[in-house]
């Protein structure tokens, strides 16, 4: 029934001169999760509106759900294309639209007409008034409700006219690739993948570091990252996902530094290496999944102690959410399933069993020169076992 999906978005239409730009960031999106989709779509623009006309047969639940991975989209609304052949003719339509979607007739509406082609011979108002009419004779059991009603009926009369009642919530924010590019720190937990989800609905384009850590890591936890990648994909576009063999580091720490402080330093050097990459691939900061307090590596001492190492800023969209805020969203964008895996990463495999919650600067930098007749020739190691996986959804 429905050949025609308008996209409705929310702080893009704030936006001034450079509104062109984050529209076609969006439209782009759109033909980006449109390509998961079977059948062929045309994704076109107006003045503060982005269509999709349907152009063969097609999955109308697939599209919608791949449409609600498109960041910067405020809500997805499925429309009856209509010629036009005459006013009588619309609110024919209009009596058969209501008929087929709402099979329960005791419901309230409104009917909230927009005319854009002003040669249209009857008037929004007009067309407000006679559209109802025609629905009540048609329907007694139904009544109008200007103020809170259970149905819109948005009739729309461009070039062709445009009928929908149907609002798709989608996932907000600003399309990716409007905000610049940063590197997500991504290990096979919840809260990362979540991270990744957030920040790119903020509009940035984000890839990707994991620390692997073989014999005792597995590639079956190394392939779990990927997937998890791969449905961020979803949201963020294409992913450059950059493997990193961290053995060698983790097992210097491990016997050169005190056990208490292994997190702590641990993340340091993940965090040097992450930024490292972020440099080269002309990344604007790191992004990580920290929320405060959740584990010993996350109060606010262990943090600031972690981000003296970096001169790029360090985002955490997490930061300010309770674990069970966390896991709704993760589940909410499909990521918990893959991220309860009971795959272990390095960070878990070398957790100290009473670590450090108050790091103080000093004495970690004091410990960390243990490793100075070493740690230069294994950073530099660790950066060439890069192993670049480009993952897309």
């Amino acid at each position: 029934m429905f050949k025609a999906f308008l996209i409705k978005y929310a702080e893009i239409g704030v936006k001034g001169k450079n509104r062109d730009l984050f529209e076609e960031a969006l439209a782009r999106q759109i033909k980006y999760a449109l390509k998961r989709c079977e059948g062929e779509f045309a994704v076109r623009r107006t003045r503060g509106r982005v269509y999709i006309d349907v152009l063969s047969d097609y999955d109308y639940e697939e599209t919608v759900e791949n449409l609600k991975t498109v960041c910067g989209i405020s809500s997805i609304c499925p429309m009856v294309e209509l010629e036009d052949e005459g006013f009588e003719k619309l609110c024919r339509d209009a009596v058969d639209y209501l008929d087929a979607q709402y099979p329960d007739k005791h419901i309230t509406f409104k009917v909230n007409a927009r005319r854009a082609r002003k040669n249209y011979p009857v008037e929004s108002m007009e067309i407000n008034a006679l559209v109802g009419e025609k629905v009540l004779e048609a329907f007694p059991e139904i009544r109008v409700d200007v103020h809170h009603p259970d149905v819109m009926l948005y009739i729309e009369v461009r070039e062709k006219i445009y009928m929908y009642s149907i609002e798709i919530p989608g996932p907000g924010g600003m399309p990716v690739g409007t905000n610049g590019k940063a590197m997500l720190l991504l290990s096979g937990g919840i809260d990362s993948p979540v991270a990744g989800f957030m920040v790119a609905k903020r509009g940035v384009k984000i890839d990707a570091v994991y620390f692997h850590a073989p014999p005792y890591t597995s590639e079956r936890a190394k392939q779990k990252v990927v997937d998890l990648a791969r449905l961020v994909a979803r949201y963020s576009g294409p992913i450059y996902l950059h493997v990193i063999n961290f053995t060698e580091i983790q097992l210097a720490i491990y016997e050169k530094c005190p056990h208490d402080e292994l997190t702590i330093i641990m993340r340091r050097y993940m965090m040097r290496i992450a930024e490292e990459i972020a440099k080269k691939t002309e990344c604007l900061g790191l992004v990580t999944g920290e929320s405060i307090g959740q584990v010993a590596s996350q109060t606010m001492q262990s943090l600031a102690v972690t981000n003296e190492v970096c001169t790029l800023p360090v985002f955490r969209p997490c930061i300010g959410l309770d674990k069970q805020e966390i896991v709704e969203i993760s589940e909410k964008i499909g990521t918990y399933e893959t991220s309860i895996l009971p795959f272990e990463d390095c960070c878990t495999i070398f957790v100290a069993k009473h670590p450090v919650t108050k790091p103080n600067l000093e004495v970690i930098k004091r410990h960390e020169g243990n490793l100075a007749d070493c740690i230069g020739e294994m950073l530099e190691r660790a950066l060439e076992t890069d192993e670049l996986i480009i993952v897309e959804a």
